[in-house]
């Protein structure tokens, strides 16, 4: 018996590993493209053959263990930054009041 390839994944599933940053493209979060990937392809009549996914899947690179995500420090950074913020807002609008 002879093993057979997968079949590649579909656009779908390559949008999806890509929005959750399994793919390492980028981080975990919805991608607001006015077109996401794939749909003017399928829109027009053409989606993409067995072997331009083939092609995609190929050249997707290897991610071993999870995608990178922020750590918990830069979070702890942007948390103080939006108080400093606010408070320099507060200060200003304490001033221009008295």
């Amino acid at each position: 018996m002879a093993l057979t390839e997968p079949d590649p994944p579909t656009v779908d599933r390559m949008r999806k590993d890509i929005d959750s940053g399994a793919t390492g493209e980028k981080v975990s979060g919805p991608d607001l493209a006015a077109a996401p990937l794939g749909t003017d392809a399928e829109a027009g009549g053409a989606p993409p053959t067995l072997a331009e996914r083939k092609l995609e899947a190929a050249s997707r690179p290897q991610i071993t263990g999870s995608a990178p995500r922020a750590s918990r420090y830069s979070r702890w950074v942007a948390a103080a930054l939006v108080l400093v913020l606010v408070g320099m807002i507060i200060a200003m609008f304490s001033l221009v009041g008295s």
